[in-house]
């Protein structure tokens, strides 16, 4: 079991940057695949960013160039920066993890194993 807490979410206006920090609670945080996800009113939640075991990382097309995933092993933490908001960034986040699979079946978004509860974010135009 892995628990996994979000915090760093917010109302920031366009143009803005916020910055998410993810909290697993196992010490083997350095063997994961982490992503972040987002889930937007009346649609499907989407992969975002992903940061692999060596640090390799892959994003949606949307966020490239906005976003960076990153990771500290030292503090089980993953953070995701946000730059330059858009209204349409605007969703619940969500930290997941992914115990087992290779890193080409991780950016897929599927089988993720824990979740964390998500934060919101708010970007007003």
């Amino acid at each position: 079991q892995v628990q996994l807490v979000e915090s760093g979410g917010g109302l920031v206006q366009a143009g803005g940057s916020l910055r998410l920090s993810c909290e697993a609670s196992r010490r083997t945080f350095s063997r994961y695949n982490m992503g972040w996800f987002r889930q937007a009113p009346g649609k499907q939640r989407e992969l975002v960013a992903a940061i692999g075991v060596g640090g390799s990382t892959n994003y949606a097309d949307s966020v490239k160039g906005r976003f960076t995933i990153s990771r500290d092993n030292t503090k089980n933490t993953v953070f995701l920066q946000m730059n330059s908001l858009k209204p349409e960034d605007t969703a619940v986040y969500y930290c997941a993890v992914d115990i087992d699979q290779p890193w080409v079946a991780a950016i897929t978004g599927n089988d993720y194993d824990y979740w964390g509860l998500g934060t919101q974010v708010t970007v007003s135009s």
